[in-house]
């Protein structure tokens, strides 16, 4: 995955982690709030705690994020594209929004119903971004 989230390994904070899709870092925001975002794209996403469930899961093209940084300062990110969604998705995560819970309902009772089939645990305190 390229993000995580802080209550995804226990920790009661609103804190993520977002790397770049080119793996050449990664940026952690705390209290992260979108201010802006724009456009409509749909693609797939899943999470590391429920593998091999993935669905298309539409989200805003592009947002703005305003946070903290680790060291204290006030940051503003704008992210389009992977960027834009791996924020929106971990950021769900601090409010306790799973990808399939933003799915129609008859999808997301498919698939859960075929996460309780295969035993996987869809559980989220311990999830993560996967693509």
């Amino acid at each position: 995955g390229i993000g995580l989230a802080a209550p995804q390994v226990g920790v009661s904070l609103r804190l993520v982690v977002v790397g770049d899709e080119h793996g050449r870092g990664a940026e952690a925001l705390v209290n992260p709030v979108i201010v802006e975002q724009g456009g409509r794209v749909t693609a797939e996403e899943g999470c590391l705690s429920i593998p091999g469930i993935f669905a298309p899961v539409t989200r805003a093209e592009w947002v703005r994020v305003e946070a903290t940084s680790a060291e204290g300062r006030s940051v503003s990110i704008r992210g389009s594209g992977l960027r834009a969604r791996v924020l929106q998705h971990e950021m769900d995560h601090l409010d306790g929004v799973l990808f399939i819970d933003r799915l129609d309902p008859v999808t997301r009772d498919r698939l859960k119903r075929r996460i309780k089939k295969e035993g996987l645990r869809e559980d989220s305190a311990h999830h993560a971004f996967a693509l």
